[in-house]
């Protein structure tokens, strides 16, 4: 391992291997904590990075994924463990409320104890790291910007089972908790840059019936129903409810904001009613469009990301790298063009190495200091740790 190397991926989940790690690390930064990605199938290793940690009186936070990302692949084994020379601020919190009053309150409270913590600190990233199966994760981060507006930049993703079955999939050194939120403040550090490369159709849609990430009807008619009508006719591909779960995937909506922005929305449950559950909540009278393979531009995906990594940080060559890609992305183009675009990725930025996982729904702004924004089918890329001068 590099002296300077803050990340550090091992093929197995074994105590040994991680003390070696671990003691390497705190013979350097007395003060070091620990993020840890780890995937599903890993998920029984999290009691063993307690133990080493908790042996070490090393803090230790992080999440279970799908799959992990290294370098240029997807990895269903293994854990990533990533370096703090100093243990950030975080936090770890449970059962997130899902009333409109509760989630209100709940966002307050992190603004609080984040603006605890700035003391004017400048380029400060909260890094957010949902369960993905809280179902109001856009309604939370309105609410928190609203208390804290730019003082950070906002970067994150979702843990959690690709089946979406609830799982307890965020943890520290003591606990594994699901339907909640792990916050780290990391400082300095100059945030993320997020896209998904999406290029939406002309025709248009209005989302006249929604509760939280549930479309009821689509220009007021039962949302599936006009679901149908529109790949058919775009597409010339017959959706039934027998095979949704095969089709729906290739077929997300966008939402189309104000500034031409597409948020992606993927349908991942049909309801008896015809209504469509996506990941990420949906707007009343949301902008909609839907999206295809073929609109994905993968080029243009990462030219925007290694033009914004260059604007945050330099050049990434030689840099280590952390980096989020979405689950519903890789389902959309397939594991080979999705492998594919990782690679590119890798080669483009030249980086020593890029650390990830596979995420259920990404979070950052649609510009670096803009509004934070939940995600599907996004790539998120940010520094971890710069080169040597």
């Amino acid at each position: 391992m590099r002296k300077e190397s803050m990340m550090r991926y091992l093929p197995t989940v074994e105590h040994a291997a991680i003390d070696e790690v671990l003691a390497s690390w705190q013979a350097l930064y007395p003060a070091l904590g620990v993020y840890a990605l780890l995937p599903e199938a890993e998920k029984q290793g999290v009691a063993v990075l307690q133990a080493v940690c908790a042996r070490r009186e090393i803090p230790l936070v992080g999440g279970i994924f799908p799959d992990l990302v290294k370098d240029g692949e997807f990895c269903s084994g293994g854990v990533w463990l990533l370096c703090f020379a100093e243990m950030p601020y975080y936090s770890l919190r449970e059962n997130l409320p899902t009333d409109t009053v509760g989630a209100e309150r709940a966002a307050e409270n992190i603004a609080a104890e984040i603006r605890l913590e700035l003391k004017h600190t400048l380029d400060v990233t909260l890094f957010m790291l949902f369960d993905a199966m809280v179902p109001n994760i856009s309604t939370l981060l309105d609410n928190i910007y609203l208390h804290l507006a730019n003082r950070v930049h906002y970067a994150g993703g979702n843990a959690g089972s690709e089946s979406f079955q609830p799982m307890p999939c965020l943890f520290d050194g003591q606990r594994v908790v699901q339907n909640g939120v792990l916050l780290m403040l990391l400082k300095p550090h100059h945030g993320a840059i997020v896209e998904h490369g999406y290029h939406a159709p002309e025709r248009t849609v209005y989302a006249t019936s929604t509760h939280g990430n549930r479309i009821s009807q689509i220009d007021w008619r039962p949302a599936f129903e006009v679901y149908q009508e529109l790949v058919r006719a775009q597409y010339g591909v017959e959706i039934t409810a027998e095979n949704f779960y095969q089709h729906a995937v290739h077929f997300p909506f966008g939402i189309i904001r104000a500034n031409h922005h597409v948020v992606v929305r993927i349908p991942v449950m049909l309801a008896e009613d015809g209504s469509l559950f996506c990941v990420g909540e949906v707007p009343a009278n949301a902008m909609l469009a839907l999206l295809e393979t073929p609109s994905v531009d993968t080029n243009e995906t990462l030219r925007v990301l290694m033009d914004g990594l260059i604007s945050l940080d330099g050049e990434p060559a030689g840099s280590e790298l952390l980096l989020l890609y979405c689950a519903g992305r890789r389902m959309h183009l397939g594991m080979e063009a999705a492998t594919v675009e990782l690679q590119e990725f890798a080669a483009r930025t030249q980086a020593a190495q890029i650390a990830g996982a596979l995420s259920l729904g990404e979070i950052g702004g649609s510009t670096v200091h803009g509004y934070p924004l939940f995600h599907n089918a996004t790539l998120v890329a940010s520094c971890w740790h710069k080169k040597s001068a």
